[in-house]
């Protein structure tokens, strides 16, 4: 067999026309992109790479939504608004961030924690699927206890001010057996369509999905904002189309399901009723589903959509044009999305591994597009609960296109399967910081393509650029990533935007734009009374603190940080580093050293005082909100982390994941110490920050490994049915139960070894085909092999009154398995055409520090209940 290092495509290619296209709040909503033509591919970089954008027509005030929606205000006259370009909140832009998390794929215990990153991360929305197998599997049987308690989950939101949308099928997908519809629902007759005895079968659904979130609804003042009817639905014929839609409407409403916002998919060649729902889109960094063992072409997620919000066919492969809700959603509804790749589930006959930069890289591109609500999907990982008739996963068994893992839904997401604070998540907080703080800015700025458009995703010659803005003032976007390609640098690059009245360079002196970079720009920005006309370090957070607004940037490695002020908008600037000159009107400061202590001091001619810091790269990814003693804060960490900003302010968790080591900085400094459930030392006190180090006994423990079976030889695979649209048949995984031919080992952790520690997780590198992982003949979690360390976390599965014997499984790999892989290096098949190594397992403690950043003085305030200011320290 051959082994393939590649790339994805998440479904068709873009159709190469539509080159010239569309006026303002055309193909995409608030979108400019006039007399452009499709640049074509070149053999090379040229020697100077000028990236002309023009983004000199008047911005259009946008229009009224052609949509009719729920109850939009809150008891507390909160209003929840919807018009052609973005949502608004209270009458202002807003661009809030959604990651989906599905409560029942994930211990009840825990969701509080994952819901507290999640918040951490910047996200404001929490999506979930209701997957109604998960909860009636047998007809009449109800269940909404433990782990698929909606109800309890929804009151988690609210307490940790998220809001919620609910995705309530009745068809989900989500990778769930039937796409999430009950065994016996198919067993009754048509699905899907208005069908009188499916109807009230969802009658019966939505009613008590409606009573679960009874007082839970934004009307109520609640946390849910939205309801996903359906998902991918694309089926037309007599009672089905719009006229299913509008139904499945209807019926939520009559259960109670009154919310702002009701949404379905718009891709797969969506039924969008007018004026009833509003479209959310997506893509993805890879397509497992794709029936080739081959290389795909470059995924078009990575190309900005100016031409269409589908360009890419979210769940189906094989056509060549995309479609979906089109012209009359883009002219009056804003472009939202729901499924924007945080990762993929690997499928048994294609297993891509998704870097941090895969899954970060979208964002600008999807912003810089016109995306005006960012859905990660997933967000967290999880794994599918134990079924009462069935294992609950989608299979080609049951019907389905491809086999999924039975328990493991990880999805290489964020925030994984057993709550792995992953790279990516560091990443795409930079993005979500961004928007949370600056999104309002971003919200009604019209969109603006380049001169040379590029039409064709493959085309890797021409530079992947957008502006949006408003004014004079906007961002530009910048994408020079794509998963699995060798992207060029562009020498000499610079960006030549033409606004109203003139021609702003950016920099001042083209400089080369490096392979793999990927950034927002902001050009015009006004802070404080003092116009920043550009930087080329992305904008990322902004922090108040006595009187003095600190904007943070992100150094992009490759690119020398470089801010120019308008000269008559300041009265005093001072850099910490840099070279700084006058020149024509303007204050150039070039040659920034990163870093936290790397500031401009400005003080504009209004009299504000503004602080500009760039932060490195990665200090940027460890850089972390907190409030401290009333006061904002930025925590640099390394360690994992989340906080409790709304119930518990004063609290704040760090995991350090097999090393006792503790090291964070907190800037601005904090007055006074700081306590924690270890000894902080402070380890330096600066101006700008201070350092503290912390370290936990060393936990070493034991783990006892026993092979009870050697590895046999692994059966010929065999082929799944074909399909439409994928003529011919994949790979089979193989079935649920014993693996007759698989190596077993019984694994056995002692007892109280979780004691003091956050989480215990087993680390396992294997060469195989599948694992498996159980304890009692009960199946916990499985894995595909895809050449990454199999990660476990044991809390949940532990038995803290005794020793706890696991069996691990993993079943021999053929060197003629029909699967892609994207192995850095080929695996070595031993003499019998298979390998089937166990190379090392050990288990990894994650230590735990948990800071009080309540002051010591506070604290003592706070139990006499003194009239002291709060926040306030004697001097």
């Amino acid at each position: 067999m051959s082994f393939f290092l590649g790339f994805f495509s998440k479904g068709s290619r873009l159709s190469p026309t539509l080159a010239r296209a569309a006026v303002a709040d055309g193909m995409v909503a608030g979108a400019i992109i006039a007399g452009l033509a499709c640049a074509p591919a070149l053999a090379r970089a040229q020697a100077g790479t000028p990236i002309r954008i023009d983004a000199s027509m008047p911005t259009t005030e946008p229009g009224p939504a052609l949509y009719d929606g729920g109850t939009a205000t809150s008891p507390l006259g909160s209003v929840l608004g919807v018009n052609s370009r973005y949502l608004a909140l209270n009458g202002k832009p807003w661009l809030p961030v959604v990651g989906e998390f599905h409560f029942s794929r994930y211990p009840r215990e825990q969701w509080e924690e994952e819901i507290l990153k999640m918040k951490a991360a910047g996200v404001n929305i929490i999506a979930s699927y209701v997957i109604w197998i998960h909860h009636e599997e047998i007809k009449g049987q109800f269940d909404w206890s433990g782990q698929r308690d909606l109800r309890a989950f929804a009151e988690l939101c609210a307490k940790h001010q998220m809001l919620l949308v609910a995705r309530i099928g009745p068809w989900d997908h989500g990778e769930v057996r039937n796409g999430g519809l009950p065994d016996w629902v198919l067993k009754q007759g048509p699905i899907r369509e208005n069908d009188p005895i499916y109807l009230a079968s969802v009658r019966s659904w939505y009613g008590q999905i409606g009573t679960q979130l009874q007082g839970l609804l934004w009307k109520d003042g609640g946390p849910v904002i939205g309801i996903q009817i359906e998902n991918e639905y694309s089926k037309r014929g007599p009672a089905a189309g719009e006229e299913h839609i509008l139904e499945l409407k209807k019926i939520a409403i009559d259960s109670g399901l009154d919310a702002p916002l009701y949404l379905v998919t718009g891709w797969d060649d969506a039924a969008v009723p007018p004026r009833a729902v509003i479209p959310v889109y997506g893509g993805y960094p890879a397509a497992p589903w794709d029936g080739s063992i081959g290389k795909l072409p470059p995924p078009e997620i990575y190309a900005f959509r100016f031409q269409s919000r589908v360009a890419a066919n979210v769940n189906t492969a094989g056509e060549q044009g995309a479609r979906g809700a089109q012209s009359a959603a883009q002219d009056s509804l804003p472009y939202l999305t729901a499924e924007i790749g945080g990762g993929i589930e690997d499928t048994y006959h294609r297993r891509p591994v998704i870097a941090a930069d895969d899954i970060a890289a979208i964002f600008p591109v999807m912003l810089g597009a016109g995306v005006n609500l960012y859905g990660t999907y997933m967000f967290q990982g999880g794994e599918n609960p134990d079924g009462k008739l069935s294992t609950l996963q989608e299979s080609q068994a049951t019907g389905y296109p491809n086999d999924l893992p039975i328990k493991s839904y990880d999805f290489q997401a964020p925030l994984g399967e057993f709550g792995q604070e992953r790279e990516s998540l560091r990443k795409l907080k930079v993005f979500q910081y961004f928007l949370n703080d600056f999104g309002a800015d971003l919200a009604p700025m019209t969109v603006h393509a380049p001169d040379s458009l590029l039409c064709d995703p493959a085309n890797l010659s021409v530079p992947r650029a957008a502006v949006r803005s408003k004014g004079d003032s906007g961002f530009i976007f910048f994408n020079n990533h794509v998963r699995g390609a060798s992207m060029p640098e562009w020498p000499a690059a610079q960006f030549l935007v033409r606004l109203p009245g003139h021609t702003l360079a950016v920099p001042r002196h083209p400089v080369d734009l490096p392979s793999g970079a990927y950034f927002i720009w902001p050009f015009n920005l006004r802070a404080g009374g003092a116009t920043l006309r550009y930087s080329t370090a992305q904008l990322f957070t902004r922090l108040s603190d006595g009187g003095v607004t600190t904007l943070y940037f992100e150094a992009i490695p490759g690119i020398p940080a470089e801010f120019t002020f308008d000269a008559a908008s300041v009265r005093s600037l001072h850099a910490t580093s840099g070279d700084t000159q006058r020149d024509g009107g303007a204050i150039y400061i070039s040659d920034i050293k990163p870093g936290i202590d790397s500031q401009i001091e400005v003080v504009a001619k209004s009299g504000e005082s503004i602080r500009f810091v760039v932060l490195s790269a990665e200090e940027a990814k460890e850089a972390w909100k907190v409030r401290i003693a009333g006061a904002d804060h930025l925590l640099v960490t390394g360690n994992d982390f989340y906080a409790d900003p709304d119930t518990q302010p004063e609290r704040i968790w760090l995991g350090s994941t097999g090393s006792p080591h503790f090291d964070f900085s907190v800037t601005p400094p904090v007055a006074g110490d700081l306590k924690g459930s270890l000894p902080l030392e402070r380890v330096t006190m600066g101006a700008d920050v201070d350092h503290f180090t912390a370290e936990a006994p060393l936990r070493e423990v034991a783990l006892s490994v026993r092979e009870i079976q050697a590895p046999g030889s692994a059966p010929p695979i065999q082929f799944g049915p074909p399909l439409a649209w994928r003529p011919k048949g994949v790979a089979e995984a193989p079935a649920e139960g014993d693996l007759p031919q698989a190596g077993k080992w019984a694994l056995t952790v002692p007892t109280n070894s979780m004691n003091g520690l956050g989480e215990l997780f087993l680390k396992i590198n294997y060469d195989g085909d599948v694992a498996r992982f159980s304890n009692g003949g009960r199946l916990l979690t499985d894995n595909f092999y895809n050449g990454e360390p199999w990660t476990i976390g044991l809390k949940r599965f532990l038995n803290p009154q005794g020793a706890n014997t696991f069996e691990l499984n993993i079943l021999p790999l053929r060197n003629d398995a029909p699967v892609y892989f994207e192995f850095a290096q080929p695996p070595q098949f031993a003499a019998n055409g298979q390998i089937d190594t166990l190379d090392s397992i050990k288990l990894v403690p994650q230590y735990q520090l948990e800071i009080n950043a309540q002051r010591e003085c506070e604290h003592e305030t706070a139990k006499t209940k003194a009239a002291d200011a709060p926040g306030r320290c004697a001097e």
